[in-house]
């Protein structure tokens, strides 16, 4: 059965086209709230659910944090999260092989890289 595209959805999707990092669900909802005031959270994490079921989105884990979300890359690479204001930024590169890093006898199937630290906006206000 196809899903009703409602207004709600419309607005989620749109931040999702201009948005030029990963996002927290509140992140995603404050920003679709500028298009449709009233729009609820439950709105929010129903939407990212059927996004990434239709593959749209991708989720971006992060270690002792909540995911963010992006658009869905098919290219591969990494994050940056900031330590202070906790958003999330994509790196485009990848520093390559890291199959020199394993021990003896290990194969590398795949890898996932997230730097820490202070991002631009942060680290100018200290």
């Amino acid at each position: 059965m196809a899903q009703r595209v409602t207004n709600q959805r419309r607005a989620i999707e749109h931040v999702f086209e201009t948005c030029a990092r990963p996002l927290s669900t509140q992140e995603i909802l404050e920003q679709a709230a500028a298009a449709v005031p009233g729009i609820g959270i439950a709105t929010v994490y129903r939407a990212v659910r059927e996004l990434q079921d239709e593959r749209r989105i991708a989720a971006v884990p992060i270690a002792g944090e909540a995911p963010r979300y992006e658009r869905a890359r098919h290219a591969h690479h990494h994050h940056f999260y900031c330590q202070k204001c906790t958003k999330v930024f994509s790196i485009d590169e990848c520093p390559g092989d890291l199959s020199r890093l394993l021990p003896p006898g290990f194969r590398l199937m795949d890898h996932e890289i997230t730097l820490r630290g202070e991002c631009a906006e942060c680290a100018a206000a200290t």
